[in-house]
C-alpha cells in the first residue's frame, strides 16, 4: 500500500511540475520548434527584454499587483480583525459573505465588476475604464484571501496580552500595533504575497476590466497566443515561474523562523 502511495504521488507530481519543466527547457532552445531540441540558446530571453509589448505589460501587471496587494492587505487584516471580535450569526454570517468570492466562479465577479464599472462611468463624460477600474476590481478580489489568511492567526493569538497592555496605560491603537500587529504578522506576510500572485496572475477578471488603454501581461499573453506562437512565452512563463517560486520560498521560511520567534 505505501508503495502504491509512492507511487500515486509521484504521477500526480509529474502531472502537475512536467509540463512546467518541458515549458522550462525549451524557453533554452535555440530554434523555433517547441517538440525538437536544436541547441541552447538565450537568444528567446534576449527578445523578450526588447519587446516593448511585453515590457509594458508586465510593468502594468507589476504596478496593479503591487498597489492591489497593499490596498487589500491593509484593508483585509483590519476586517479580519473586527471579523474575529465579533460573536454569534453576525460573524459566521460575515465570514460567509467573506467566502463568496473565494468561491464563486470568478467568470461571475469579472462579468459584475464589469456591469457596476459600466453603469457608474456612463454618467461622467470622457471617463472609460483602465487603471482606476481595473485596480479596484484586483483589491475587491484580494480582501476575501488576506481575511482568510489573517484570522486563524488572530484565533491562535492570546488575547490577554492585548488587555495587559492597556492595563499598563498603552494606548488601544498603539496596543494594537505594538502587541497585536507582531503577533499575526505571518499571516499578513502571507495574505499580501497571495494577493501579489493572484493578482500578477489574474486573466478573467482584467480581460473583463482593463479597457482597451491598459492591459496586464495575461492579456498580453492571451492576445499572443492568436499569433504564430513563439518562444519568447516560454522564457516569460519560466522568469515568472521562478519570482513566484522565490516568493513561496521567503513565505514558507519565515513561517519557522516566526514561530520560534513566538516561542522565545
Amino acid at each position: 500500500m505505501k508503495k502504491f502511495l509512492k507511487v500515486y504521488n509521484a504521477l500526480i507530481l509529474a502531472f502537475l511540475y512536467l509540463p512546467i519543466l518541458v515549458v522550462i527547457f525549451f524557453s533554452f532552445n535555440s530554434g523555433t520548434s517547441r517538440a525538437k531540441f536544436e541547441g541552447f540558446s538565450l537568444q528567446w530571453y534576449i527578445e523578450l527584454f526588447q519587446d516593448e509589448l511585453i515590457l509594458q505589460s508586465l510593468y502594468y501587471s507589476l504596478i496593479i499587483a503591487v498597489l492591489s496587494a497593499l490596498v487589500a492587505t491593509l484593508i483585509g487584516t483590519l476586517a479580519a480583525v473586527g471579523i474575529n471580535s465579533m460573536r454569534g450569526w453576525k460573524k459566521s454570517a460575515l465570514l460567509s459573505i467573506n467566502n463568496i468570492p473565494v468561491v464563486n466562479p470568478e467568470i461571475v465577479t469579472a462579468i459584475s465588476m464589469m456591469i457596476l464599472f459600466v453603469f457608474v462611468l456612463s454618467h461622467f463624460n470622457g471617463m472609460e475604464m483602465g487603471f482606476g477600474t481595473l485596480l479596484i476590481s484586483h483589491i475587491t478580489f484580494n480582501i476575501p484571501y488576506v481575511v482568510l489568511s489573517v484570522l486563524p492567526k488572530l484565533k491562535g493569538m492570546d488575547q490577554n496580552i492585548y488587555y495587559a497592555a492597556l492595563d499598563l496605560g498603552c494606548p488601544p491603537v498603539k496596543s494594537f500595533i505594538k502587541v497585536v500587529i507582531p503577533q499575526i504578522l505571518p499571516g499578513i506576510i502571507s495574505g499580501l504575497i497571495m494577493a501579489f500572485t493572484l493578482s500578477l496572475d489574474d486573466f478573467v477578471i482584467s480581460y473583463f476590466n482593463s479597457g482597451a488603454t491598459f492591459q496586464t501581461l495575461p492579456v498580453t499573453i492571451f492576445s499572443m497566443t492568436k499569433k504564430p506562437y513563439s518562444l519568447k512565452l516560454n522564457a516569460l512563463s519560466t522568469l515568472l515561474f521562478a519570482v513566484i517560486l522565490v516568493l513561496m520560498l521567503i513565505s514558507n521560511i519565515k513561517k519557522p523562523q516566526n514561530a520560534k520567534k513566538a516561542k522565545r
